[in-house]
């Protein structure tokens, strides 16, 4: 079995693939000052939750975008497979050009979902990842990474409201039930939920519109749901793409 774990700032998404099936899947809080033992502890009890034998996993991928706990959970994978994990950053076969400016700013994330757009679906792909920020990552039909966009994402709007201003309260994100809030509860889910839905069209649109040709638009990340239904700007919904990704360049370099 493969383990795959994508290091987010917010959260860490684990996975377990036995051959091309996703096994299993967990979402942690991404705390970075815990040890390799914490972790591996945690491990221990994700695998156990889907009884899986610990025995049974023998190689590991993983990406970060924190910086801190890569080598934290290089160690802790390191213990717990007896193999050095692939750790996906310079130097990793992706099968995809990056056509940026500057290659190495790319997050590591952002490629491993562009090489699964690329893998899953045919032609051009905008990929909007939806968790601590909002990322749109255009791939061209060639598997070239053209560049994209980045945007606060949802929870960050809802930390900045309640941790900037003085009496607004903190929300749990749901569909509002109209644009105009009739309590300030409501108007802060409204201007979240619609005012991200209407960024996600507008910048859909701006790029379909530099591009000039078709493209299939692909949203992943724990949010993409509530906005899929709000908007019809999102083809796909697929929340997997990141661990499907990693499995893909896994079994690139190793093959």
């Amino acid at each position: 079995m493969l383990l795959v774990i994508d290091i987010g700032n917010t959260e860490t998404n684990w996975g377990v693939f036995e051959g091309e099936i996703l096994k299993a899947r967990w979402s942690s809080a991404t705390v970075i000052n815990r040890t390799v033992d914490e972790y591996r502890i945690l491990l221990n009890h994700l695998l156990a939750d889907r009884s899986i034998n610990p025995g049974q996993i023998k190689n590991a991928v993983m990406c970060s975008v924190v910086p801190p706990l890569t080598g934290i959970f290089e160690e802790m994978l390191l213990q717990a497979t007896g193999t050095q994990p692939l750790i996906v950053g310079a130097g990793v076969k992706t099968g995809i050009r990056i056509r940026m400016d500057n290659p190495r700013e790319v997050g590591a994330d952002r490629i491993v979902n562009a090489v699964a757009a690329h893998s899953l679906y045919s032609g051009a792909v905008i990929v909007i990842d939806m968790g601590t920020t909002t990322t749109f990552d255009v791939i061209s039909p060639e598997g070239d990474y053209l560049g994209g966009a980045i945007a606060p994402g949802l929870k960050t709007g809802i930390e900045a409201l309640y941790s900037r201003t003085a009496v607004l309260p903190r929300v749990e994100l749901s569909k509002p039930e109209r644009a105009i809030g009739t309590n300030t509860a409501a108007a802060m889910r409204s201007g979240l939920v619609y005012g991200h839905a209407a960024m996600v069209e507008g910048l859909v649109s701006r790029i379909k519109n530099e591009l000039k040709h078709d493209v299939t638009v692909v949203a992943t990340g724990g949010l993409s749901p509530v906005i899929e239904q709000e908007t019809t700007s999102i083809d796909i919904i697929n929340t997997d793409l990141t661990l499907t990704g990693l499995k893909l360049i896994y079994k690139l370099n190793r093959d």
